[in-house]
């Protein structure tokens, strides 16, 4: 699959079967997501995978707006250090991840992690020192169901050359 295709199929997948993703993509996604641009080249990143059934249920029992990721066959969370970009860096490492699931046949979505009332509890849980920021819960595997494209607005909607 081309990039620009993958981004345009790419969507929040919700709804997985059950059925482990093999070591080497898990790999790959996580290297995705190190070479995301990063301020300055600091690279704050930290990738933790959960695969265990008992962690994803954990996790998704405190992720109220992820319960899904209890049906997941792994979460990837994203951990930055405390710099003055982690928020933006990553969240260029969780788009690589997400873009390059898309083309791998797999299913994800993006759980939001800063400032969550539940990122210290899932530190915690994963043994994450304290100078990382939570920024990101990836959860994956194989899709359950195709979702259909949705509708976008045109581009003609919102490009504006040289002024607003």
């Amino acid at each position: 699959m081309q990039t620009y295709q993958a981004i345009k199929k790419r969507y929040s997948c919700r709804k997985f079967i059950k059925k482990s993703i093999p070591k080497d993509l898990i790999e790959k996604l996580v290297d995705a997501g190190r070479l995301a641009p990063t301020a300055r080249n600091i690279q704050p990143w930290e990738f933790v995978v959960i695969t265990e059934e008992d962690k994803l249920k954990e996790i998704a029992s405190i992720v109220e707006t992820g319960r899904f990721i209890g049906e997941a066959s792994c979460c990837i969370a994203v951990f930055c250090k405390d710099t003055k970009y982690y928020l933006e860096d990553g969240s260029a490492a969780t788009e690589n991840i997400l873009i390059l699931a898309t083309d791998l046949g797999l299913g994800s979505c993006w759980v939001a992690g800063d400032k969550k009332p539940y990122s210290e509890q899932i530190r915690d849980i994963l043994g994450v020192p304290q100078e990382f920021k939570l920024v990101s819960l990836i959860a994956l595997g194989y899709p359950a169901e195709e979702k259909p494209f949705l509708e976008k607005r045109r581009l003609n909607e919102l490009i504006h050359w040289e002024k607003f």
